[in-house]
């Protein structure tokens, strides 16, 4: 059947993905990875990001405790190595906060970039608890926890300690990232755990789903990336802006909520708007493919690579629609998640050395040749694949028995 191609395309696609970044991204004198890999493998920059690095981890522990083929030494090893590698060298002491991390570093560790905002925190925490998880270390468990609890303090009470200035013509703006990261480390710090941690990231949660779903507007027909913090329309580009593979991904993030809460009406809301509107409205009907920014009015976006076609975007339309299928069986959302799989994988991925282009322009030619950059490195990909093969697992377990 289809969905019996699509599994074993996902799977081999994985097994290559996990290849390449085991080949070439480990760096043993160091520790830690290399993101900044050329299209065959060659390292073209020595500089370590530490959201990258987390996302690594992350993703290497997450295959090994979950798929049986993964659960091997290496990747256990290289998991560790870049758990120790962010342990020893992520947070700046000198920056005001214990538990401001930097957003760039040198090869061999010393802060080279900070940036203003939660991201590189958010991955170290979710890198800290899953390497928790398999390596039953409880001290490590409990700094994901105590920098989780730094991070709401920063988005909810005080963000000074992100050493952002005030200026007087800036009004607070809502991203939705930043709801949409605190919602997916809830998710993280809560799996399969009970008692009053949990209790507590559940309210958490709660108010995550709320802020995302202020950036449904103009009474449920856009999906706008920021939002003034009263959940209002703000002016000018950045009021304007959407960002369809953002929408998709708080998309699947919503579905997955409202599932696992039994929350029917957020079931609804995720996939006929969340997932709807993205696609109506970026999906590119002369070349195929999602663009990457809209402006709402129909204004050129300011952004320049606003009508390229980014890796990330597609994947994650593929874990949205396949998700929404597998628990509605609305044969549209198949339709839907083919569409996406057939431009993905015969656009992105290189049969010749293994894993996925990031940046094709607006007609599908690749434009940035390397596998791995500031911005790209061991997440979307397999993170998606992995997802995409779990549940075709379970669809077609389903229909066998």
């Amino acid at each position: 059947s289809a969905l019996q191609r699509y599994r074993e395309q996902m799977r081999t696609e994985l097994d290559k993905v996990v290849d390449f970044w085991q080949k070439y991204s480990h760096d043993t004198q160091y520790g830690g990875f290399f993101t900044c890999i050329g299209k065959d493998g060659k390292i073209y920059d020595e500089l370590k990001y530490v959201w990258l690095q987390g996302r690594q981890v992350w993703m290497y522990c997450r295959l090994y405790r979950t798929m049986e083929r993964f659960n091997k030494p290496e990747i256990l090893e290289a998991a560790k190595s870049g758990g120790a590698f962010l342990r020893r060298f992520a947070r700046i002491p000198n920056s005001g906060s214990p538990w401001k991390c930097a957003f760039c570093l040198t090869r061999d560790g010393k802060a080279l970039k900070v940036q203003r905002t939660i991201f590189s925190e958010c991955f170290y925490v979710m890198a800290m608890d899953e390497l928790a998880r398999v390596t039953g270390d409880k001290d490590m468990q409990a700094e994901a926890a105590q920098m989780m609890d730094q991070l709401v303090h920063w988005v909810r009470v005080d963000p000074s300690g992100l050493g952002k200035p005030q200026l007087s013509g800036d009004t607070p703006v809502c991203s939705m990232a930043v709801p949409m990261m605190l919602l997916c480390l809830v998710q993280q710090l809560t799996e399969a755990r009970s008692g009053e941690e949990v209790d507590k990231y559940r309210e958490v949660g709660g108010w995550c789903v709320k802020q995302i779903l202020q950036h449904l507007q103009r009474g449920g027909t856009a999906i706008l990336e920021s939002v003034s913090s009263e959940g209002k329309e703000l002016p000018g580009c950045e009021g304007r802006l959407q960002n369809p593979g953002h929408a998709l991904e708080a998309g699947w993030f919503l579905l997955q909520y409202g599932l696992e809460n039994g929350d029917q009406e957020l079931q609804r809301t995720a996939v006929d708007k969340f997932m709807e509107i993205p696609f109506l409205t970026g999906w590119d009907k002369e070349h195929g493919g999602l663009l990457y920014f809209l402006d709402v009015d129909g204004y050129c976006p300011t952004q320049l690579e606003w009508s390229m076609k980014l890796w990330w975007p597609h994947c994650e339309a593929l874990i949205a629609y396949l998700m929404a299928y597998s628990h509605t069986k609305e044969p549209a959302l198949l339709d839907r998640f083919s569409q996406v799989y057939d431009y993905t994988f015969s656009h992105f991925s290189d049969a010749e050395n293994g894993e996925w282009f990031g940046y094709l322009t607006q007609q599908g030619k690749v434009t940035l040749d390397f596998k791995g950059g500031p911005f790209k490195g061991f997440f979307h990909v397999p993170r998606c694949l992995y997802m995409c093969e779990k549940i075709l697992d379970s669809i077609l377990n389903k229909q066998e028995t």
